[in-house]
């Protein structure tokens, strides 16, 4: 049995040296390889990356550039394989690698064995650490929330620690979202069925070099991905966080235009311009935060895409207004027409903006910028 190691990395480069020793001491044999799934880190991986790569046959990796995102990382690297069987575990020694040897056996002993977890709810060993309560609440509320919808019972669907056969990689890859971190989560719930697993505790270290990529932003992720596999056949979630985001600016609007004109006693005209601005420039943010974030935009790449997506939202605007003015013409009721025109102005909005803001713009300014 070959089996490959897949481990993404993004600003990890004291942590990789240290991964490669440990494992290469737990492992006998040359039945094995590391992939290491690189995010294009600016802290000097690639090179760490290079020089174990030329030196040690055990050791390659993927360098992606425009891409970003554990989960997706993870399928890559999976995909560039040809092993029987892969192991996922993070970079940052957080992961117990002392059950890797177990957690691979289990496969040899078990033909019919589909996914063994690490997890740290499970039996005694399990443990999550110097975790504060605010946190292990959190991690437990969300193993609870993903339990309505995935089939496969475990104890730590969040864990980002597991081993896997080639046949349920093939069987699920077309089916996952590909976003966020709960790649154990998002193979459970593609699945669409009931996994053979088994589950080996282990006590979650503390990390001890670089810094974690956990954000607030991650909890929208993982409720996206629950969103996805709920929704997600009926309409692009996508879709469903920009409207969210589009409502949020409302709300701004609103409250500016309140506080412009009943307020401050600003004529209506100049206050409502001044609340469709700030109302627009939310929904750029938000969208740009939440919708969009594994293409946000940083730095001198935010004002260039805030006025593109100004103007789209403008020209979403008169989409709107024309659309709802034809189906009023021609005898739609009145509340019917503006919902269907604010519909097809939504969709105009989303559809375009995906392409141009936060896609097309980015690969032409860069360009420039060479």
């Amino acid at each position: 049995m070959f089996f490959s190691i897949i481990i993404p990395a993004f600003n990890e480069r004291d942590n990789i040296p240290l991964v490669v020793e440990r494992l290469e001491k737990l492992l006998p044999g040359d039945n094995w390889e590391i992939v290491f799934v690189d995010d294009d880190s600016k802290d000097g991986s690639l090179e760490v990356l290079m020089g174990l790569a030329r030196s040690n046959p055990r050791v390659r990796f993927i360098r992606r550039i425009g891409r970003r995102g554990l989960a997706s990382a993870c399928l890559e690297g999976m995909a560039s394989s040809c092993a029987d069987v892969f192991a996922v575990m993070d970079c940052d020694l957080q992961h117990d690698e002392t059950i890797l040897p177990t957690m691979l056996k289990a496969f040899e002993e078990d033909p019919k064995l589909e996914l063994a977890v690490g997890s740290r709810y499970t039996g005694q060993g399990g443990g999550t650490g110097d975790w504060s309560k605010s946190r292990v609440f959190v991690s437990r509320f969300a193993t609870c929330l993903g339990s309505v919808v995935r089939k496969t019972p475990l104890t730590d669907p969040m864990s980002g620690f597991f081993v896997i056969r080639r046949e349920i990689f093939e069987e699920t890859v077309r089916n996952m979202t590909g976003k966020g971190f709960k790649i154990l989560l998002d193979i459970v719930l593609s699945a669409g069925r009931p996994l053979r697993v088994q589950e080996f505790a282990y006590e979650f270290r503390t990390r001890q070099h670089g810094e974690s990529k956990l954000d607030i932003v991650v909890a929208f992720e993982y409720l996206y991905l629950l969103a996805d596999k709920i929704f997600g056949r009926f309409v692009p979630i996508g879709f469903v966080l920009y409207v969210l985001a589009g409502l949020s600016g409302l709300l701004l609007h609103l409250a500016v235009l309140a506080i412009l004109h009943r307020a401050g006693g600003l004529d209506f005209v100049p206050s409502q311009i001044a609340a469709t601005v700030a109302a627009m420039i939310s929904n750029f943010l938000v969208n740009n935060s939440v919708t969009f974030r594994q293409q946000r935009l940083k730095g001198g790449l935010l004002v260039p895409g805030l006025v593109a997506y100004m103007l789209i939202c403008g020209l979403g605007a008169i989409v709107n207004v024309e659309s709802a003015d034809f189906l009023h013409q021609g005898g739609i009721p009145w509340w019917f027409a503006g919902a269907a025109g604010a519909m097809v102005g939504a969709v105009w909005n989303y559809a375009v903006s995906t392409q141009i803001v936060w896609t097309w713009l980015p690969g032409v300014l860069k360009t420039r910028g060479r």
